[in-house]
């Protein structure tokens, strides 16, 4: 069966009756048979149920009954619960733990007769920028397996990029999505902050978790969007803005486009991936859109403020994972040993790292000089992207300062490692939407993504451009 590119594509074959959503649920499966051992991007594959749920959904359609997404086959990362199946975060310390409930963002794909395939690989509690944090090993990058895919929802971009599944749902943290989107020549998007639910998504850093979509086409990404998006009564912190038609945005308009001199021109970044982003800002000028240089005098305070943040955060959120509630406990002489033991025993280097350095800025002597200056230094960083986008109607940057490096490459070098968000971290400080979208390839046949973030609220002109990008891309080919 072909690789199929977009769900309206697999809507027409099966309304002209060359394929059943039973049959596409065997395409898939067979896909994952025979390349998840090699690629390790799903960690449980529901298969029995995924078979049944096609058949109820072939007799939908036949009724004219059918959802908005029947016949999208989604993996969902190992953040997300869903009732009955379990739930581990890719950590050892959640084993055999299993959801008593569904988040709303995957419920409502379901309602909307959506089918979930399995949940897929991550870093461990998505902390990482490899997949290499995982407790079950690292997935692989599809286009070179030596290589990393990204993360922390590597997992799912490898399933996308690799025909496992049609769409992806991640979680975006400080780029979860964007940078594996832009590894594996996927898709990804980061809604604006609070635009989908959080509830049911074990959190890591609560001001900066974002639900996000990785996938082929802009079209599913907006249409998924506009699925999952709205209020929710078990979620204080969701938008309640009225929900857009973000499939009906695709209007080809015309914009004003900033680029940032300083993250073009930053030490770090690949000379290959300057040269495709120029390419890009040409295609632009010549369609009759804006472009324009702007400045931000904040970047080298991105990731210091990212990381501070979410490590303060990261130390009270996992303090649940104790051996007590839930998950595995390591039995000691007393509470206090047992915690230790449970925790030292359990929870991966990484994850260790952060939880101590966000209790460190918690702690009492360093509270102010950290945690309340980073707080500052964020709300610093958010006024003068604001300003920008004030003027402009995007703000376009590379998406990772290098293409997929190898695995192992930087595992003993966070430093390095943190340095792949460099450009990310951004739209999560500052809560705004951004998506990145595959451009081309570096001289080693790698996947580079560009970056676009515009205004709170404005991913429906985001798709829009998004899919205006991709469109000079494919006539150049």
């Amino acid at each position: 069966m072909k690789n199929f590119q977009s769900l309206s594509e697999i809507r027409s074959e099966i309304a002209d009756g060359k394929l059943s959503v039973s049959l596409l649920v065997k395409h898939y499966l067979k896909q994952i048979e025979d390349m998840n051992g090699r690629l390790n991007a799903f960690l449980s594959v529901y298969a029995d149920e995924a078979l049944r749920q096609s058949h109820s959904i072939d007799r939908k359609i036949k009724n004219g009954t059918a959802g908005k997404l029947a016949g999208m086959v989604v993996g969902i990362k190992d953040v997300f619960a869903y009732k009955d199946h379990r739930l581990q975060c890719a950590s050892n310390i959640l084993q055999g733990f299993q959801s008593q409930y569904t988040a709303t963002s995957i419920q409502r794909l379901i309602n909307e007769d959506a089918i979930i395939i399995g949940h897929q690989n991550c870093d461990e509690f998505a902390m990482g920028s490899s997949n290499e944090n995982s407790a079950f090993g690292p997935a692989k990058n599809p286009i070179n397996e030596e290589h990393v895919p990204g993360g922390s929802s590597g997992g799912s971009a490898v399933a996308v990029a690799s025909d496992m599944c049609q769409v992806s749902i991640g979680s975006d943290t400080g780029g979860s999505v964007r940078q594996p989107a832009a590894f594996c020549g996927t898709i990804g998007l980061k809604p604006t902050y609070s635009r989908i639910s959080r509830h049911g998504l074990a959190a890591y850093a609560s001001s900066f978790d974002t639900v996000g979509i990785l996938g082929k086409t802009v079209e599913d990404i907006a249409l998924v969007l506009e699925v999952m998006s709205g209020a929710d009564e078990y979620d204080s912190t969701v938008s309640q803005q009225p929900v857009p038609r973000f499939t009906e945005a695709l209007k080809n308009n015309k914009y004003k486009v900033a680029y940032l001199s300083e993250t073009l021109e930053h030490p770090s970044l690949n000379y290959e991936i300057k040269d495709q982003l120029n390419d890009v800002l040409e295609d632009l000028k010549s369609d009759g859109h804006q472009v324009a240089e702007a400045h931000i005098s904040m970047l080298d305070y991105l990731l210091p403020t990212y990381y501070v943040l979410t490590a303060a955060e990261a130390s009270s959120n996992l303090s649940r994972y104790d051996g007590v509630r839930y998950g595995v406990r390591n039995e000691g002489g007393n509470l206090e040993s047992m915690y230790k033991k449970t925790r030292s025993k359990n929870l991966g280097v990484e994850v260790k790292r952060r939880i101590m350095t966000g209790t460190f800025v918690l702690s009492a002597s360093y509270y102010d000089a950290y945690y309340t200056k980073a707080q500052r230094v964020r709300r610093m960083i958010r006024d003068e992207t604001i300003s920008i986008l004030e003027q402009y109607d995007f703000i376009i940057s590379p998406t990772t300062p290098t293409t997929a490096f190898k695995i192992g490459e930087m595992k003993e070098d966070p430093m390095q490692m943190y340095l792949e968000d460099l450009y990310t971290v951004q739209a999560n400080v500052t809560g705004i939407p951004a998506i990145s979208i595959p451009i081309g390839f570096d001289n080693q046949g790698l996947p580079i993504g560009v970056q676009l973030m515009s205004k709170s609220f404005n991913e429906a002109d985001l798709l829009d451009i998004s899919k205006q990008i991709i469109t000079f891309k494919d006539q150049k080919r």
